[in-house]
């Protein structure tokens, strides 16, 4: 058996192949790449109950991931988080079955932490010194934090209106951590001409193979968790949209070696955008493979402010494949629910993640998620690490004053 069963790299757009033990970025005619296993070996020498005793981290599945050797595991204990059922939650919106996969509680209190293990540890694997990334704040926070333990350096840059936690994370890594004055597709262009200049790898959102890998791992953990199924239908609030990607992959992936029911319909998945920055949901709505820039875009779910993805396509037919859907949600109506999934489950949820459930319910009342059917949704992040989305009137009382109610 081997600790990984990678095979190869792929173009999705023209077919090209590359070999996957030199480092690649885009394909030549500028597609992301896809990471391919020998799926009919690993059907043959690995089975899924061989899973069930290994330690609770995202690890447990190595052989579905593309880091060769263990020795080069960078890893914070990441992965296998909660899969909660939220039942009041589920009354007030009318779905009987509502599950949270939280990543909240994930090292660096966000999910982005995934896609930073792998996409780290495989850049150690492969010789990288030093690599670049735009963020809008977790991603960033996420790369540098486990460059630092990958003994990588790493350049950050981030827009100024990025959440002050997630700037901290990358300082106190000791990254070299840049802010521009605009958008993440500004701060892109940055890094762009920083790679040019100097060399670095560029770790941007899927200009590397990698980090889909780390986050294809919350699909393989949703299906570990519910017996080896899967759910009725999977919202996820979509950016770059890797995630979504990741849990398509895997789930694919998981039947192809005969872990999950070949013949089982695939969960119905849902890009949840705001409407301050909807181009998923527009492409979507106009029956387009590929979305166009969204011009002014603007949302307090800063995580999911992506103007331009450069997946778009992957997402899109992510999304036809498992007969789903894109649905945009504005700011107050995602932060009432951020208020309400507090209220009812006691869950602090993230603004992007607020976004998920409130799509949910919407999603509910028009009957496209149809009554009986399991329900996931991702909080991909703490709601603790955007503190002015909440705003309290609190009394403050005098030591000598009593509680009034």
């Amino acid at each position: 058996m081997a600790y990984s069963y990678l095979s190869h790299l792929h173009c999705p757009k023209c077919g090209t192949e590359y070999d996957a033990s030199v480092l690649q970025q885009l394909c030549v005619c500028g597609s992301p790449l896809l990471v391919d296993y020998d799926l009919e070996r690993l059907a043959v020498e690995v089975k899924r109950g061989d899973v069930s005793g290994r330690r609770p981290d995202l690890w447990r599945y190595h052989e579905l991931l593309p880091v060769q050797s263990e020795a080069n595991v960078v890893s914070l204990g990441e992965g296998m988080t909660p899969l909660l059922p939220l039942p009041a939650l589920g009354a007030d919106m009318g779905i009987e079955s509502l599950l949270m996969k939280d990543e909240g509680i994930i090292p660096t209190g966000s999910f982005k932490a995934r896609g930073a293990a792998v996409g780290v540890s495989r850049a150690k694997e492969l010789g990288v010194r030093e690599l670049a990334m735009p963020t809008n704040g977790n991603a960033g926070a996420a790369w540098a934090l486990y460059a630092a333990r990958a003994s990588i350096r790493s350049t950050i840059v981030m827009p100024v209106d990025a959440p002050k936690i997630t700037r901290n994370e990358c300082a106190v890594s000791g990254a070299n951590l840049v802010l521009v004055d605009g958008l993440i597709s500004d701060a892109g262009k940055i890094v762009g001409r920083a790679v040019r200049d100097f060399g670095l790898f560029d770790a941007s959102t899927l200009k590397e193979p990698y980090r889909i890998e780390g986050k294809k791992t919350m699909g393989i953990e949703i299906a570990e968790q519910l017996g080896w199924d899967m759910p009725d239908v999977i919202l996820y609030p979509t950016g770059g949209g890797v995630g979504l990607i990741g849990i398509h992959k895997a789930l694919k992936e998981l039947q192809a070696i005969g872990w999950i029911e070949p013949d089982r319909k695939l969960p119905r998945l849902v890009a949840v955008q705001a409407e301050g920055c909807a181009p998923i949901v527009k492409a979507w709505q106009e029956g387009r493979s590929e979305s166009e820039f969204f011009a002014n875009s603007e949302t307090v779910a800063f995580g999911i402010n992506v103007p331009k993805a450069l997946g778009d396509f992957l997402v899109l037919a992510a999304l036809r494949e498992t007969d789903g859907c894109a649905v945009a949600v504005g700011d107050a109506e995602l932060l009432r629910e951020q208020e309400t999934v507090a209220r009812l489950e006691g869950a602090f949820v993230c603004p992007e993640g607020a976004a998920v459930f409130a799509a949910a319910r919407a999603l509910r009342a028009s009957g496209w998620i149809a009554a009986g059917e399991r329900v996931v949704a991702l909080n991909t992040g703490a709601g603790i690490k955007y503190p002015d989305t909440v705003s309290a009137d609190v009394p403050v009382l005098k030591p000598e004053d009593s509680l009034t109610r």
